[in-house]
């Protein structure tokens, strides 16, 4: 049966703690094994138990060993060891408690928090790290740009990682947060919770432009079915779509351009805008729509 050190090292990818490693061979043995070139120590307090380059799981281990005890992997490095796909992390991304140390090392990511019991770390998974919900709103706040942030949350409901509830209790412990709005609303889109308040805010969008009344979710006869259009102007010969999430799934994704292709072969001009761009890049859907109805002959 395998020792305890086997047992560690195993799970650890071959990285200790320096109390690790003077516990599971004796203080003597560790320091001469170092000493000698056989084993590495690339950080104050980590031991690598080879002389050769670490592989990115045991920089993953070396990153975290680094830092305080009680220390976890959280956003988008948590996500990855889940199975997360999309969004590589840029580095490691460690979670520490508040007012502990916070290593300075290459490639990792420090950020502390006073939230890190049971309720948003998972108390059996290896290497540690934060719940797939705190992990989602995490890498969703520390990401800079929002619509990144927007489509971490949306990846993660999409990919099945995580329940609309579970997003909005992580987050209703997360403290101040970047994005904590978009983050709503983004959770909730994926929910399928809203989907009548783009419309709503895309028609607020029409008034301030001051184009015509349209038509809303007109019937579509193609040979392959039937569609119906967000908004549509027939004198005009135009329609407009408004998509609430990003297709992530290549299937669905492939299938809703087919149904774009096959609306404006012999039927309207089609505009599509994502829900995103309806709420938060008004100016930038207002001049795409009053350039489409005069490219369309209207005159306002």
């Amino acid at each position: 049966m395998p020792n305890e050190l086997d047992e560690i090292l195993a799970m650890q990818c071959g990285v200790l703690t320096s109390a690790q490693a003077s516990r599971l061979v004796g203080e003597k043995r560790f320091r001469a094994l170092v000493h000698r070139g056989r084993w590495q120590q690339p950080y104050r307090g980590v031991v690598v138990t080879h002389n050769g380059p670490l592989s990115p799981d045991q920089t993953t281990w070396a990153h975290l060993l680094a830092c305080p005890p009680g220390s976890v992997l959280g956003g988008l490095s948590a996500l990855d060891q889940e199975g997360m796909t999309g969004f590589p992390p840029s580095g490691t991304y460690v979670v520490v408690h508040d007012k502990a140390r916070r290593p300075e090392i290459e490639g990792l990511i420090v950020h502390s928090s006073v939230y890190l019991d049971e309720r948003d770390v998972h108390p059996l998974r290896v290497p540690p790290r934060t719940r797939r919900a705190r992990s989602l709103v995490d890498g969703a706040s520390w990401s800079e740009p929002p619509r990144r942030a927007r489509a971490i949350i949306l990846a993660g409901a999409q990919q099945g990682l995580v329940r609309t509830r579970d997003l909005r209790d992580a987050l209703s412990r997360r403290g101040t947060c970047r994005h904590r709005a978009l983050i709503v609303e983004s959770y909730l889109d994926a929910a399928g919770g809203i989907q009548s308040l783009p419309e709503r805010d895309f028609d607020s969008i029409r008034r301030w432009s001051g184009l015509p009344e349209p038509t809303r979710q007109r019937p579509v006869r193609r040979k392959d079915g039937r569609y119906y259009l967000d908004v549509a102007w027939d004198e005009y010969g135009l329609a407009i779509e408004i998509h609430g999430i990003p297709h992530m799934r290549v299937a669905q994704w492939d299938a809703d351009l087919m149904r774009a292709n096959e609306i404006v072969i012999g039927g309207p001009k089609l505009l599509i805008f994502s829900s995103y761009a309806i709420r938060r890049e008004r100016a930038a859907v207002a001049d795409q729509l009053v350039r489409l109805f005069v490219n369309a002959g209207w005159r306002g």
